[in-house]
């Protein structure tokens, strides 16, 4: 089985997680920078994610849910995933 990179996201599922990580912070009133803080991870890493440029790990989208007081599943079933 070939191995799956962000540039071969053909149903752009990483940009729907980016979307939706997006809306949930806006939504919060929350910057990028700020999440990003909370998180534990670069804010520079953090506008890679939200654009879907990064194939997000389990562990940083965990990271991401739980600054945002939500569940990783929360934010996979906004994106339609």
């Amino acid at each position: 089985m070939a191995r799956v990179s962000g540039k071969a996201d053909d149903e752009q599922q990483l940009v729907r997680l980016g979307n939706a990580i997006r809306l949930m912070r806006k939504s919060l009133s929350l910057s990028q920078e700020t999440l990003a803080d909370s998180a534990g991870i670069d804010r520079s890493h953090m506008g890679k994610i939200e654009r879907g440029e990064r194939n997000v790990t389990f562990l940083n989208l965990a990271r991401i849910a739980a600054a945002m007081n939500c569940k990783p599943s929360e934010l996979l079933a906004d994106a339609g995933l």
